[in-house]
């Protein structure tokens, strides 16, 4: 069931979970952190008039650049207005409230930036040709996002899941658009709990949980849902250990055409 994403959904679901998000997003604070490295590695230079973060949420990979970056100014954009309290005000920081496929983009920006959050648009390719739109020749457009086996369990017991794409077609869609592959990289992490719950409770406390709008979790669907995880977990030899996919992928792209 690949499900047409509810942008309204997501950003209610998204901001609920933005108090603990921080606790429990341990895969997206270690990406950010990746990405982080691979941007101070790519970059020309360390100083920018105007960098554009796409997705920035609690503010992980916001916070890395601003301690070794120097940005004039900075805007942050998201889907729900509470990602304002995460940051402190001041005359160089501006958010971008709304989805990045409709908010108005009135700059041209030095860097754009994005972890963890483009697998949530609807049209990737309508997106890149926005940013390429605004984004200065030779500079760079650098994001991490999810590719085709992340959450594969959930995908598996519950139908439910986002449509990703694999890294031979994000590469496909950059250079149509203009774009030169500086650096595009995959990994798989897996983290374990103790019990099927806790999985739920993690994509819960990290928002994910947006993909189960058509999915309706009863007494029923729940058993099932623990004793299908049981079965999957055994199946790979993993008893009593319960695993949970994430499929980073990295990208350092520079603007062209």
């Amino acid at each position: 069931m690949n499900i047409s994403i509810n942008k309204q959904k997501v950003a209610q679901r998204f901001a609920q979970a933005q108090q603990n998000y921080d606790q429990h997003a341990w895969v997206q604070q270690k990406v950010c952190q990746q990405l982080s490295k691979l941007i101070h590695c790519y970059l020309p230079h360390q100083s920018f008039d105007s960098v554009l973060d796409i997705g920035c949420g609690t503010g992980q990979l916001t916070q890395l650049l601003m301690q070794k970056l120097e940005m004039d100014q900075i805007y942050l954009n998201d889907l729900y207005p509470e990602i304002q309290s995460n940051f402190e005000e001041n005359e160089n920081t501006h958010f971008l409230i709304g989805d990045i496929e409709t908010v108005a983009l009135n700059n041209v920006f030095d860097l754009v930036v994005s972890s963890s959050a483009l697998q949530w648009v609807r049209d990737l390719e309508q997106v890149i040709q926005k940013i390429k739109h605004h984004l200065k020749m030779d500079h760079l457009f650098c994001f991490s996002t999810f590719g085709t086996q992340n959450l594969e369990e959930m995908k598996q017991l519950t139908g439910c899941g986002l449509d990703y794409f694999n890294i031979i077609e994000l590469r496909q869609i950059l250079e149509k658009h203009g774009f030169e592959i500086l650096y595009l990289a995959e990994d798989l992490e897996k983290i374990y709990f103790r019990h099927p719950k806790q999985v739920l409770e993690h994509l819960k406390a990290t928002g994910v949980t947006a993909t189960e709008e058509r999915f309706r979790w009863t007494k029923t669907t729940l058993n099932q849902f623990y004793e299908g995880y049981e079965a999957f977990a055994m199946e790979r030899q993993v008893y009593m250990r319960y695993p949970l996919t994430y499929h980073p992928i990295y990208c350092i792209a520079r603007k062209v055409l």
